[in-house]
């Protein structure tokens, strides 16, 4: 299966990441994008893009334009208008080799991100994986990321780990009733925020579990 990184410029912002691109095509694609301490590297999406392009997706794994620009360090919060719309041109750039559908995949930050620019437009994609969405940040549930979720169009599978300190099973499942568009939470049980991919223990079975959660919802 052949795996290339790749870099457009001719696209703005530009596109940076790793192109997954099966022997035996679909005709459809998927964009995985990474948190905010992380980037396209990371190693629950290298293996998610790995089973996605065995099931004969085109896979990009992209890094956002705030780690394009600056190999560590957390996104600054006046830029996030940017990051979302390097997720537009990731999402242009795939859909440029495939006639069927797209969909757009993030974890934590980068998952945020995504289900905001759809709420801004609702035909970008057909479908969004959200891995670790970040409800609200540790110790402040008063402050829930939710405001643009009355204007979720886009199907969405939301993957979250029972131990998140970034939001409760509870907090998500009042949470979530408040996107019109079809929806579905996967818990991970005893996961933290890194859905047990931060160590050296990994959920080998997760991703294969991933995988087949999105045939089932977003296809």
């Amino acid at each position: 299966m052949p795996i290339e990184p790749i870099s457009d410029a001719s696209l703005d912002p530009p596109v940076r990441g790793v192109l997954h691109t099966p022997e035996h095509a679909n005709l459809q694609a998927i964009v995985l994008t990474h948190g905010a301490g992380s980037n396209a590297n990371a190693p629950l999406l290298v293996e998610l893009s790995e089973l996605f392009a065995n099931a004969g997706y085109i896979v990009l794994r992209c890094d956002l334009p705030f780690r394009q620009e600056r190999r560590t360090g957390p996104p600054h919060p006046g830029n996030a208008a940017r990051d979302r719309a390097g997720l537009r041109s990731a999402v242009n750039f795939v859909r440029q080799q495939v006639a069927g559908k797209v969909f757009l995949g993030g974890q934590s930050y980068g998952g945020r991100q995504a289900t905001m620019l759809c709420a801004e437009e609702p035909d970008l994609v057909s479908g969004l994986l959200l891995l670790s969405y970040p409800l609200h940040a540790p110790g402040r549930p008063e402050q829930l990321r939710v405001q643009h979720f009355p204007n979720l169009r886009t199907p969405c599978l939301f993957v979250h780990g029972t131990r998140d300190a970034f939001g409760s099973s509870e907090e998500f499942n009042k949470a979530l009733p408040l996107i019109p568009a079809r929806h579905e939470l996967m818990e991970v049980e005893d996961a933290g925020h890194d859905l047990g991919f931060g160590g050296k223990k990994r959920l080998a079975e997760l991703p294969a579990k991933i995988a087949a959660a999105f045939e089932r919802v977003l296809r």
